[in-house]
């Protein structure tokens, strides 16, 4: 086993360290991106080019790369795989702002508000088209595999936390399942084909796995705890808009099993959407402070965070190491 490191640091937590670390093989990947989002069709590219355009920071095929710099991988077909992941990211994306009526991403306008949901669904598929084009290139059936998997369990999740939308019943487990599924797939996946293309063993791809997933959830952890203390400027979204919007977060659940019977009441009326005025959300961020709801939500994502980084245990030092280290410190951070 190699040293496991704190994650607790006296510097702000930065994403800089894995950006600078992957900045020659990101030019590539977005060499790739720019040139596979091309059509014929002009809508395509200028709706994909909108979100794609739109501040991301590309976190998921940043991972794919900086785990492949740890894993000491020379070739370049994590390039094209990069450019597959952050495809299916983008169709995600797109299809989410549809089913949420989201008219806002990033602080900017959403492409189904612009040009319409049956665009931005239609986009959506081709960025899929794309991403699957690019792994069959790849050659590689187990990359095919994992990265086809990874998509259905996407959606799985996003199906059943649409289900799951305005029950205030939805367990702690359900809720884990959620995201388990909805975010962390990807991170998850994303990581692991680094040991795929490095040619690593079974044990290799199951840290990186377990990597990905851990930093998945606890990424989406703080952004459910965010979007109760945080405001558009920062977040890209509004406050409170899982709070209109019936979405049934781990903060709303602490809260609800904690509250008195008078607030497990102001909780179901809220998911069911009979409680949606600035009064009833600041009403419910007080009840959120005094059941320690949000406080909660950020030790959980703490605690995923550093079976995140106890992941990398062994897989080698350095600054693609450090850099992976602090990834997970800075998806931390941001509820702070």
């Amino acid at each position: 086993m190699g040293q496991v490191t704190p994650l607790r640091r006296a510097q702000p937590a930065s994403l800089d360290p894995m950006m600078k670390l992957v900045a020659s093989d990101m030019h590539s990947v977005n060499s790739v991106i720019l040139e596979r989002m091309q059509s014929e069709v002009p809508l395509i590219p200028e709706l994909a080019g909108h979100l794609i355009a739109g501040g991301g920071k590309r976190m998921r095929p940043m991972l794919t790369l900086a785990c492949a710099r740890l894993l000491e991988y020379q070739g370049t077909r994590h390039h094209k795989l990069s450019a597959a992941v952050e495809f299916i990211h983008t169709a995600t994306l797109l299809h989410d702002d549809v089913v949420d009526g989201s008219n806002t991403r990033r602080g900017r306008r959403t492409a189904n508000l612009i040009w319409g949901n049956p665009a931005s669904v239609l986009v959506g598929d081709f960025l899929f088209g794309r991403a699957f084009e690019l792994m069959v290139e790849d050659g590689s059936l187990r990359v095919l595999r994992i990265l086809s998997h990874a998509s259905s369990v996407i959606a799985e999740g996003e199906v059943n936390q649409l289900t799951a939308q305005r029950q205030i019943t939805t367990s702690e487990a359900r809720y884990l399942e959620i995201i388990g599924a909805k975010t962390a797939a990807l991170f998850a996946a994303a990581c692991r084909i680094a040991a795929v293309v490095a040619e690593r063993d079974e044990q290799v791809e199951e840290a990186l796995d377990a990597y990905g997933r851990n930093l998945g959830i606890a990424f989406q952890l703080v952004d459910d705890a965010i979007d109760y203390v945080s405001d558009g400027a920062t977040m890209g979204k509004d406050a409170g808009d899982d709070f209109r919007d019936g979405k049934v977060t781990l903060p709303v659940i602490l809260a609800h099993a904690r509250g008195s019977d008078a607030d497990r009441k102001f909780w179901r009326e809220a998911m069911e959407g009979r409680r949606t005025s600035d009064e009833d959300l600041a009403h419910a961020m007080r009840l959120l402070a005094e059941t320690n709801a949000i406080a909660d939500t950020q030790a959980r994502a703490r605690h995923y965070g550093q079976l995140a980084i106890d992941s990398l245990s062994g897989l080698g030092t350095g600054t693609a190491r450090a850099a992976l280290v602090e990834a997970v410190e800075f998806a931390v951070a941001r509820a702070y």
